[in-house]
């Protein structure tokens, strides 16, 4: 049945809609749900997939020889490297392999650039006036509160289907020196799902930039987290930078956090070569090796980039449902209405969902009224301001495929409720 948009009804039609509502709201608070859609994590049946690591490894040397009990190794296992240079599709010699959590490694990245600077650096980044980043919006709210407590300034740019906005990325960093950085979650990004074009890429990596040491931060943390039998490939960010003449331009992150163990997972840091000596130079001083036995269970858990692909498989087939009912869930109700769009990603962690204009932050609280816990409205921008109050990111992983269902249901009862009151208030 064809449903008539919400701003086309009279004030008597939406009086009558926002009765109806309320009942159906009151209904939705009876049930007293405690369901909880803040946050990315894997759920349990995911977590469970690697429980045979806990019993890993077998030894405790490597194919080289390395007793993986002791210290040293500052790269990582070359086994594992070459995991993660095989599914980034970049060279094992760029990778270094570290412990388990690739924001870390980002904010080692950023303090030192801030205390020393980088190998291209006039000075070190905190003896500049000013400091600021690009960030493309929606975006990670980690990222954003990452550059905030090290008070750096974010500047924002849209986000679309195939990237950052490059004119708008290009229009900052051309004139501007103290714009040091951008952030990007190319493949799948959070919250939209979007997926960085090579094209873009390209041009992210080959733009003029103000500053000589201008750095794009490419967290690859969804580069194989495929729902869909298009398993995208990400863009060679390395190989791009290197062609365009900034090799230094680009950092990337991954990790196998999502893959196995959320809290015991490896990360990787891949690099130009002056970035990754610089990066080993700076790291000398804080660490005398990473998590070697962690990385050594990791290696013979998989055995290669094709043991990790078929573990995603895995993953695919318990979280695409998930995905799949909060698209049931938000069209059955909402279509039509003309008061929300919501992203249908293939791939990745999140939902991105836009309501109705100064409503995301009622939907955020009636939700949590009636025992919905989201993510707060404006997460996914900088200092948590959504300029437009309409955006919010829904996390569906976590929960049950059953309370997905019914959390969604719930969910898009209060984004109809939301976007009637303020309608029926103007």
């Amino acid at each position: 049945m064809t449903k008539t948009a919400l701003t086309s009804l009279s004030a008597d039609q939406l009086a009558e809609r926002l009765t109806d509502l309320r009942a159906d709201y009151t209904w939705l608070k009876e049930q007293e749900l405690k369901l909880d859609l803040t946050r990315g994590k894997p759920g349990a049946d995911q977590l469970d997939l690697s429980e045979a690591l806990l019993r890993l490894p077998t030894g405790h040397s490597n194919r080289t020889g390395t007793d993986v009990r002791n210290y040293g190794g500052l790269e990582g296992l070359p086994e594992m490297r070459e995991i993660f240079a095989d599914l980034l599709g970049i060279d094992p010699g760029q990778v270094v392999a570290g412990g388990n959590s690739s924001l870390s490694m980002m904010y080692q990245v950023v303090t030192w650039m801030l205390l020393k600077g980088g190998p291209d650096s006039p000075r070190p980044w905190s003896q500049e006036e000013t400091v600021k980043f690009v960030c493309p919006v929606p975006g990670y709210d980690r990222h954003f509160t990452m550059l905030a407590e090290l008070g750096i300034e974010m500047v924002t740019v849209d986000m679309h289907a195939d990237g950052p906005d490059v004119a708008q990325v290009k229009a900052l960093v051309a004139d501007d020196p103290s714009v040091k950085g951008m952030w990007i979650v190319p493949t799948y990004a959070n919250p939209t799902g979007a997926v960085c074009s090579t094209e873009v890429a390209a041009e992210l990596m080959a733009m003029p930039t103000a500053a000589p040491d201008f750095r794009i931060l490419w967290d690859n943390a969804y580069a194989v987290h495929h729902l869909t039998d298009q398993e995208t490939k990400s863009a060679d960010a390395l190989g791009l930078a290197a062609v365009s003449g900034n090799p230094n331009r680009p950092i990337m992150f991954a990790s196998t956090s999502k893959i196995t163990f959320a809290g015991a997972g490896v990360a990787a840091l891949a690099a130009s070569a002056e970035n990754k000596a610089w990066y080993l130079q700076r790291l000398n001083f804080a660490a005398i090796g990473p998590d070697k036995v962690n990385q050594l269970r990791h290696v013979e858990f998989f055995g290669d980039a094709d043991g990790v692909r078929a573990h995603m498989q895995k993953h695919r087939a318990l979280i695409a449902p998930k995905f799949a009912a909060v698209d049931q869930a938000l069209s059955s109700r909402l279509t039509g209405l003309d008061i929300a769009t919501w992203s249908k990603p293939t791939g990745g962690y999140f939902v991105d969902l836009d309501v109705l204009d100064g409503t995301a932050s009622r939907v955020v609280e009636l939700a949590k009224e009636a025992g919905i816990a989201l993510t707060p409205a404006g997460s996914a921008f900088p200092h948590g301001n959504d300029p437009r109050d309409r955006n919010i990111r829904l996390a569906p992983t976590f929960p049950t495929l059953a309370e997905v269902e019914t959390a969604m249901a719930g969910v898009a009862v209060c984004v109809e409720l939301a976007a009637v009151e303020k309608l029926a208030s103007s």
